[in-house]
């Protein structure tokens, strides 16, 4: 159980949210939501120790294993399943103890360290760590190059492996999916969602969000606030709280207006004076509702992109692929004005090759590629934030576009990018991943295309710039090809989809659901094979999922002590918040309410102390269990 009360926290001057309190239970899978900059990794750094509340305090159980992932990979040359392996760090130390008793010649260590290896599941550790890698996208010979050859997204993934691999109770995952294909999101999606500890998750594909969690804190308007339910369900009580906020804002503002009018109308009149004071004595007493308001700054759409022709663009009978090396075959792809296609397939199976090869970025192997005359591509890709210009501004890179734009209507455009201000003037250089994907899209935009191409187009965008380009593309007017890893864009902007497999490009008869099914199919041979460990011994999933079910059958008197514990502490914790919103209140404090507020002093006293004792049996109930793993 993790406990957030009354918590603020300031990076710097800024306060990012003030008075959070919210308790996360074990085994809640929490997904946090917000936009960029609001304070979610921050919320993140406290739960790892790297930062302390500016006010409240954050408790949690002691002895706690969190796991997360490492922000840099060092360029080491062990093996990448040596590297992921080194994740589960109690069986590298039972490791290093068999190593030292072995030394020593000590044979009763030996088999004590031995029978603990058996127990936590040692002798499979080199299998669970090969499916991580299989799950990732790792061929079977990447598992065994060093690190060090590995490019900056892959050694991410090599990091994402590591902290599944760790037997945490905790887990934090600050966008997982950003590095990831389609066929590694749908299986970390699948893998978390059986994943028994506690998760924390900052994502912004609200697939994901879906399927996996349990619960949204959703934090705004420095404020951060838990939800029940999944992402759609909190945006619907999002929408529900805004619109009873909404309702209360202004029925408070026309009652305002009217103590006002009479405050103008008799506070010069001496037979008035009173009242009139009375009533503003009463406004200023008064707790301002604030007006209602979703936080999305981004407001642009596609223009008429004019003439389109028909084809817009043609291959035929192209290879395509690299040197000698044909990735995709025979290649034979019309694309017509109206056409909105999404491509599927393997990692590596030439989706992002194609994509090149379709925007001139890259040449077939044979065949031909056929433009229109009239045709203009706009094409988004990761490389592309890499060929900005550094050390100069947004309003600089749109005016190479457009030399006889005014700059009045060149902020504007910026403007819907969120680019306001003095961010219009400054230099891209210490701009975020989110800022420059932004940045490039605007780029992209300004330039009025009729063939979209787009290669994971949503990497570093918050919800709110993802719903923005989702609704901006529905209405965009010419064609589209995209290769994303958000479901819910592909299932949005796309009405056409090929799978890019086996060397071939072919329609996919299907919907996304479909596509999880066929990715499964592909994986089934691997899966049903039987698990043999490091000992020789041949085990099925029947006797690991035996094996388990004994082991909680074994922890459960612990784990009932545990949830009364965390119930109890809830139970005080949610009485005590009222309690002191009573006493908050000024009118408690009449002469009229002394004997009310003598039992609420009193009952405040006896459930602090009750909280106090909860909280001592939740850790102690902790700890127990954690003896007993």
């Amino acid at each position: 159980m993790l406990n957030f009360k009354n918590l603020t926290l300031r990076r710097g001057v800024k306060q990012l949210f003030a008075n959070a309190s919210f308790i996360l239970h074990k085994g809640q899978k929490i997904g946090f939501t917000g936009a960029n900059g609001v304070g979610k990794s921050s919320l993140f750094a406290l739960v790892r120790g790297e930062l302390y509340p500016d006010e409240g305090e954050f408790m949690m159980p002691p002895n706690l294993t969190v796991a997360y992932v490492a922000q840099e990979t060092p360029a080491v040359n062990c093996p990448a399943i040596e590297y992921v392996i080194d994740g589960d760090q109690a069986l590298r130390q039972l490791q290093r103890q068999l190593q030292l008793a072995e030394q020593q010649n000590d044979g009763i260590k030996l088999a004590e360290l031995h029978a603990t290896l058996d127990v936590i599941g040692g002798y499979s550790a080199r299998i669970r760590a090969s499916r991580l890698l299989d799950g990732l996208g790792f061929s079977t010979a990447q598992e065994q190059q060093p690190v060090s050859t590995f490019s900056g997204g892959w050694r991410m993934r090599l990091n994402l492996g590591q902290a599944l691999m760790c037997r945490s109770d905790v887990l934090l995952l600050d966008e997982p999916t950003n590095h990831l294909d389609l066929d590694a999101v749908i299986w970390l999606q699948d893998w978390l969602c059986k994943y028994p500890g506690t998760l924390l998750l900052i994502s912004h594909d609200r697939d994901f969000l879906d399927t996996i969690t349990s619960h949204i804190v959703h934090i705004e308007q420095n404020k951060a606030e838990l939800y029940t339910g999944n992402y759609s369900a909190f945006e619907r009580m999002r929408a529900e709280r805004l619109a009873q906020q909404q309702a209360a804002y202004q029925k408070q503002q026309r009652e305002m207006a009217h103590i006002q009018s009479f405050i103008d109308r008799f506070k010069a009149q001496a037979t008035k004076a009173r009242q009139a004071q009375s009533r503003i004595k009463a406004l200023e007493r008064m707790e301002v509702i604030a007006q209602a308001h979703v936080d999305s700054p981004f407001t642009f759409t596609f223009p008429d992109p004019g003439r389109l022709p028909n084809p817009l663009l043609k291959l035929d009978k192209a290879d395509i692929g690299y040197g000698d090396t044909i990735i995709v075959k025979q290649v034979g792809l019309s694309i017509v004005p109206g056409d909105r296609i999404g491509l599927l397939g393997p990692n590596g199976a030439g989706k992002s090759s194609l994509i090149k090869v379709l925007a001139g970025d890259m040449l077939p192997l044979t065949g031909t590629r056929l433009p229109a005359d009239a045709l203009r591509i706009g094409y988004f890709a990761q490389h592309q934030l890499e060929q900005l210009r550094l050390d100069e501004s947004p309003l600089w890179h749109l005016q190479q576009l457009n030399k006889q734009a005014s700059e009045r209507d060149l902020r504007h455009f910026l403007g819907g990018f969120d680019f306001q201000g003095d961010k219009v003037m400054e230099p891209v250089r210490p701009f975020s991943g989110g800022e420059k994907a932004r940045l490039v899209l605007a780029l992209l935009v300004y330039q009025n295309p009729n063939l979209l191409l787009l290669d994971e187009p949503t990497n570093h965008l918050d919800l709110e710039m993802r719903h923005a380009l989702n609704v901006a593309l529905q209405d965009y007017q010419g064609a589209l090809v995209v290769v994303s890893h958000d479901r819910h864009l592909l299932r949005s902007v796309t009405d056409r989809l090929l799978l890019v497999a086996d060397a071939q490009v072919q329609a996919f008869d299907g919907d996304l659901d479909d596509y999880r099914d066929w990715l499964n199919g592909q994986r089934k041979n691997t899966d049903n094979q039987p698990l043999t460990v490091d000992n020789g011994t041949v085990l099925s999933r029947k006797d690991l999922r035996k094996q388990d079910a004994e082991r909680r059958q074994r922890q459960k008197p612990l784990l009932d002590a545990l949830k009364k514990a965390e119930q109890a502490v809830e139970k005080y914790h949610n009485e005590q918040r009222d309690l002191e919103r009573q006493l908050a209140e000024p009118d408690i404090y009449a002469d009229t309410q002394k004997q009310r507020l003598k039992q609420l002093l009193e009952r405040k006293a006896q459930v602090d102390k009750a909280l106090e004792n909860a909280e001592t049996d939740w850790l102690e109930a902790e700890e127990r269990l954690q003896e007993a793993d």
